[in-house]
């Protein structure tokens, strides 16, 4: 088994947004909460939870859009400090690293010495993490959760430290929700269970959580033969002046990679990533992942690891410019390389009963062909994306294609506060509102309301008194486009009944969405 060591640094994407620990926060994808600060968990936020559950937990609770492209790039300083000290580190995601930890810490005088340097380097920044050495990733990544700080495993210890954990910690819900009807709830109960039943029962993706809750690798070494060089690589002529080309052209390039080692009969799980500029800067990482990196998973890393390039843009953390070999300079991108860096044996998906494949490879064959006859545009998931109403904060991407960018979300002045609508309707409803006297409620350019609003008449249907109400939010967009301009104010208005977001634009009233 080879010693690793994890540093982890808690609750990072509340942290790339610039939300204290000590402040009540959290951040929030697709109306759930994706992760929360210590205060906000001290008041009983949790992951996964509602927006609108987590704020009857915390009412004054600070609520943020994740932001992918600030947590690699803020990380990637962290990243970059730790390659001072030792320079094989693996970057697991944005706020998670990892590094071989037998040959720095004889260097560097013990495991424990160099567990502590790592942890200082980070806490040197100004950022909380915890470090933790154990054999094989998975048992170091919860001994830098332990303690205050972190811990270290002893060698052959893995499988007794591992015990006394749930089986959520593997990360599989599926896996552990069988699991716990079975009886199984802790890893250790898990461990004890044959090998060969565990791969009958559970299949290949069970046979993997089975060595990790043993205290193994996930994947048995299995030695290879030299091979060829199945790394590719792309120039840009001219060079890319923006990151959005090089992470298109990263998905095409994943698809080549791919390809390569599918002929191979091979598998990647752990990838390098060079990016070359045109005045001879370079950037390198290794990103490691369990299991094969999609085309897709390979492009969103190469967005995390070119965040950290803005070139005269301050950083968001900061206010100070990125710098590491990253917002130095103002050269394009030149060359990009995936190098597939540690390979395994590709075996292959688990079927389904009867011979068919799994769901999800299913749907996927079922997309493709569609789109070869239909269209690339024929088939559409919905995205959230920056925006005032809630209208404007969902696109349709055609599906296989990268979201767009997230760290374009903002400011956006005069946008909804949370929570979210609970039904947008595609087209804005016609209404009207009135005040006490019965004259259509008007807002002046100042943003002044002529009187409360005392009636609302939805489609046509008879006015019902407003209970409640609260705005405008006024808004003037695309002013430098005179076909696109357009002036509106929204309010919320709470009846008998219900609740509505309306607006008032070129003095006609309408219902842009209804609240549950």
């Amino acid at each position: 088994m080879n010693r690793a060591l994890v540093l982890w640094c808690p609750d990072w994407p509340v942290t790339a947004v610039g939300v204290d620990a000590a402040t009540a926060g959290a951040v929030v994808v697709q109306g759930q909460v994706a992760a929360c600060t210590a205060a906000a968990r001290a008041a009983g936020v949790r992951r996964g939870q509602r927006l609108r559950d987590a704020q009857r937990h915390a009412p004054e609770l600070e609520v943020r859009d994740r932001d992918p492209d600030a947590e690699g790039r803020l990380f990637e300083r962290v990243a970059a400090a730790i390659a001072e000290v030792t320079p094989w580190v693996e970057v697991v995601r944005p706020g998670m690293c990892a590094l071989p930890a037998r040959g720095a810490a004889r260097y560097h005088g013990g495991e424990e010495a160099l567990r502590i340097l790592i942890q200082d380097t980070v806490v040197e920044l100004g950022f909380d993490c915890g470090a933790g050495i154990a054999d094989g990733l998975f048992a170091a990544e919860l001994a830098a959760r332990t303690g205050d700080g972190g811990s270290i495993v002893p060698p052959g210890g893995s499988a007794e430290f591992l015990a006394p954990y749930p089986v959520t910690v593997l990360g599989r819900p599926e896996l552990a929700g069988l699991l716990d009807r079975l009886g199984i709830r802790t890893l250790g109960a898990f461990a004890a269970l044959p090998v060969e039943r565990v791969a009958e029962r559970f299949g290949a993706d069970g046979r993997v959580a089975h060595r990790l809750a043993r205290g193994l690798e996930p994947r048995p070494v299995s030695p290879q033969p030299g091979r060829a060089d199945l790394s590719v690589s792309t120039d840009f002529d001219p060079p890319a002046d923006r990151a959005d080309r090089v992470v298109f052209a990263a998905k095409s390039l994943a698809d080549e990679l791919h390809a390569g080692l599918a002929a191979a009969g091979l598998a990647c799980v752990r990838l390098g990533i060079e990016v070359a500029w045109d005045d001879g800067r370079e950037m390198a990482r290794l990103w490691r992942h369990d299991g094969a990196l999609s085309s897709l998973a390979v492009a969103e890393r190469v967005r995390w690891q070119l965040a950290a390039w803005h070139p005269g843009e301050p950083d968001d953390s900061t206010g100070e410019e990125a710098g590491e070999g990253a917002g130095e300079g103002t050269g394009g991108i030149a060359r990009l390389r995936l190098c597939p860096d540690q390979l395994v044996p590709d075996e292959g998906r688990q079927q389904a009963l009867w011979g068919q494949t799994d769901l999800a490879d299913r749907v996927a064959r079922a997309a493709a062909r569609i789109q070869a006859m239909l269209g690339h545009h024929a088939i559409t998931q919905p995205v959230l994306v920056g925006g005032r109403g809630p209208g404007d904060q969902v696109v349709r991407v055609p599906l296989g294609d990268l979201p767009p960018r997230l760290s374009e979300q903002g400011p956006w002045p005069g946008r909804l506060p949370a929570p979210a609508p609970a039904v947008v309707h595609p087209e804005p409803v016609p209404a009207a509102v009135t005040d006490a006297a019965g004259a259509l409620v008007m807002v002046s350019g100042r943003s002044t309301v002529s009187a409360p609003p005392a009636h609302l008449a939805v489609g046509g249907g008879p006015p019902v008194p407003v209970t409640a109400w609260t705005g405008p939010w006024p808004a003037t967009e695309y002013w430098w486009d005179p076909e696109r301009s357009r002036r509106r104010a929204r309010f919320q208005l709470v009846t008998a009944d219900a609740a509505y977001l309306v607006a008032v634009e070129g003095g006609e009233w309408h219902v842009e969405a209804t609240y549950d």
